[in-house]
């Protein structure tokens, strides 16, 4: 049975929200409550204590200083270490998926340590920075091509012990040149995409709701695999402009 009410807790938004990703807590409340089971979301600021007994933590994406900050604070309190001890599930988007991760570089390069709930490595890139449409053919089962945006300048290296979320199809991605995206172990999942990705992406929404309650019912999306078609068209045909 699903439980009454799923706990979403939305992290530092003031450090971590520079590009809207708190839609992504929206959609997971809306998505829960169109099939009649409950979502309550807490925004926990900087400074304040947050919960360990949460179901579902998301982060989003930040500027290096901010982010730098919620490392610490995370670090400190080892309130997602005990959650994802307890079951947690855990969706990292941009300085989420760095954060999570063993380090990450500093304004300057120098490295950061991160929290290393995952099995990766963040260094700042040498190439231009990774700006716009990102689409990913993902590799975990039964979901469809992953739209959303990207806006980074880093490159993350993924160890033995987590998987990629998907492979590049069009834009950059993880940044390694394996055409590898985000990286996923146990209930944490990390990406690059932005959008907010769970508006753009409601079957990955759904996965990750499903590692909370379980099956879930099916919704009528047909009018966000509109606007999905017409994102993954449109650069397809820009790729396919770009190649001519």
């Amino acid at each position: 049975m699903p439980p009454e009410a799923v706990s979403i807790a939305v992290l530092y938004p003031e450090l971590l929200g520079t590009y809207g990703d708190g839609g992504n807590a929206v959609v997971l409340a809306q998505r829960l409550r169109w099939r009649g089971i409950g979502a309550e979301v807490f925004e926990v600021g900087a400074g304040e204590a947050a919960p360990t007994s949460c179901d579902l933590y998301l982060m989003g994406g930040g500027e290096d200083g901010p982010q730098a900050l919620a490392a610490r604070e995370l670090s400190e309190s080892r309130v997602l270490h005990t959650a994802v001890d307890g079951g947690a599930v855990v969706f990292g988007v941009c300085a989420g998926i760095q954060v999570l991760g063993h380090e990450f570089a500093n304004s300057d390069g120098s490295p950061h340590p991160g929290l290393g709930l995952l099995d990766c490595r963040t260094v700042r890139g040498s190439g231009r920075r990774a700006v716009g449409e990102l689409l990913v053919e993902p590799a975990l089962d039964g979901l469809p091509v992953l739209t959303g945006y990207e806006n980074h300048g880093a490159v993350t290296h993924l160890g033995p012990a987590a998987r990629p979320l998907g492979r590049v199809v069009a834009g950059v991605g993880n940044g390694t040149g394996d055409s590898t995206e985000g990286a996923v172990s146990g209930r944490i999942l990390a990406t690059y995409l932005h959008g907010p990705a769970l508006a753009r992406n409601p079957a990955l929404a759904d996965l990750l709701l499903s590692w909370v309650v379980g099956d879930l019912a099916p919704l009528d999306d047909a009018e966000v695999e509109d606007l999905r078609r017409e994102r993954i068209g449109a650069v397809r045909r820009r790729r396919q402009r770009g190649r001519a």
